[in-house]
């Protein structure tokens, strides 16, 4: 094995956690997308249930949907950012144990060059 074949692997391993990091932020932002919706849905209906939009039944039902909307929402992108982390820590794992590998030498056991 040459060098430089850690270091590529190194290097793809950086990329993919990049790219995982990238999918974990893209869950974070819709999973509090579909907070509000659901905060928004239960306002909603509650004005609805009042009777503060009158008799809205189109109201009563678009809130129920948002809240439900909201709820298939959440549990699929909380799923999904828990998967993307657990991937992200393996990747991580695996870096450390290739760098690890390595046979680093101290930069004072470095032979001096002159210039």
């Amino acid at each position: 094995m040459t060098d430089d074949e850690p270091i590529d692997e190194i290097s793809e391993i950086e990329a993919q956690i990049e790219e995982l990091a990238e999918s974990a932020e893209r869950s974070r932002r819709i999973i509090l997308g579909s907070k509000v919706a659901i905060a928004g849905g239960f306002v909603l209906l509650l004005v609805t249930l009042l009777g503060l939009l009158g008799s809205a039944e189109t109201a009563a039902l678009g809130s129920i949907a948002l809240v439900l909307g909201g709820i298939v929402s959440l549990g699929s992108n909380v799923s999904t950012l828990r998967q993307t982390e657990a991937a992200i820590s393996a990747a991580e794992a695996r870096r450390a144990r290739l760098i690890g590998n390595i046979d680093l030498r101290l930069v004072r056991d470095a032979p001096l060059k002159l210039m």
